[in-house]
């Protein structure tokens, strides 16, 4: 029998991230980004106590001492999907580590805990001026995905607040996908984006018709994925700014949306949208652009400066909703890794 002497007399030994890791993980995370993002891993922290099968966070020792981590999440139905997903955060390596090949421990311990919980995929996101991670990406199996992210700056937006300007009813309709705005109707009159509906922050009571309006939508129960949100939006209301629009006494739609202070390596905050959907009774009332503008609104309070999502690049119509109100390609790209 032989023996892997190099792997015996291994001095890295892999574990899931603890509390008292804190203080090390913001180290070597301002070392790498030139600041200190200690609220944003505080918040992670709290959120993975609170919700453990959603979340995944590992470190890796040398002798004792943290020598480089990562963080990842359970992608349920955001962005519209339907198959789960780990989304991978944050890899961070002390730069006393490196060329140690930690990074590519923290991935394979990344992937091992993907096919424990049975999902198939891992995805991320890198600008595409990030060199060190494009490469880093290319050399363990990741390829462009199959979906577009696509941003806009908050005061630039056709529904931001400097613009401040009437907005057209939409042209046809679609209600074959999660994000359904439309449907045609007469251009008698122009309107604010806010006043075609009452748009309200999102309530305890609210769950129950968003899974009802997300069940027209998709053709499934994504009841949990939403509970998860719902939760989240509840719970830690400093980083989520989850909207409903109300038609004839109940919920028609709703949007659900977090602020970003943190993954894939951003410095400063960034808000995205999960999640967007109108009741096709309603559609064609503009509840969509409604919802969008009181978002933009809200974000320039919390002097959130960008706001983004993720739409497939085959969704026409979706990507024409967003362009029309002023997003555009990013340059952040997104990646996916097929696991076997």
């Amino acid at each position: 029998m032989t023996m892997n002497l190099r792997a015996t007399q291994s001095p890295f030994k892999t574990r899931p991230l603890a509390a008292a890791d804190l203080d090390l993980v913001v180290e070597v995370d301002a070392v790498a980004f030139g600041r200190p993002r200690r609220q944003y891993f505080e918040r992670r922290l709290a959120a993975a106590l609170r919700e453990p099968a959603l979340h995944v966070q590992i470190g890796i020792e040398d002798r004792g001492t943290l020598a480089g981590f990562v963080l990842g999440r359970k992608l349920e139905g955001e962005f519209g999907r339907l198959e789960p997903a780990l989304r991978l955060e944050v890899i961070g390596v002390d730069t006393s580590e490196r060329a140690h090949g930690i990074g590519a421990m923290l991935l394979e311990a990344l992937e091992a805990e993907a096919a424990k919980r049975g999902i198939g995929e891992l995805r991320t996101q890198a600008p595409w001026r990030d060199h060190v991670m494009l490469r880093f990406l290319d050399h363990h199996g990741f390829s462009l995905g199959r979906n577009q992210v696509i941003d806009c700056a908050v005061e630039a937006g056709a529904f931001g607040p400097a613009a401040e300007k009437a907005f057209a009813a939409p042209e046809r309709a679609n209600h074959a996908s999660e994000l359904d705005y439309s449907a045609p109707q007469a251009n008698d009159y122009e309107q604010m984006g806010r006043d075609v509906a009452d748009v309200r922050t999102l309530a305890r009571g609210d769950l129950a018709d968003m899974a009802r309006i997300d069940r027209k939508l998709v053709g499934r129960d994504r009841s949990s994925y939403l509970a998860h949100q719902f939760d989240e939006a509840l719970l830690d209301s400093a980083i989520r700014i989850s909207l409903t629009a109300r038609a004839e006494g109940s919920v028609a739609g709703f949007l659900m949306a977090n602020v970003d202070r943190g993954d894939f390596g951003r410095t400063a905050p960034v808000a995205v949208i999960d999640t967007i959907g109108v009741d096709p009774e309603f559609a064609g009332r503009g509840l969509g652009r409604a919802m969008l503008s009181q978002l933009m609104l809200n974000l320039a309070a919390l002097r959130v400066e960008r706001v983004e999502t993720v739409v497939s690049r085959s969704n026409f119509d979706v990507l024409s909703f967003f362009y029309k109100a002023g997003f555009e390609p990013s340059e952040r790209l997104a990646f996916v890794k097929t696991l076997a």
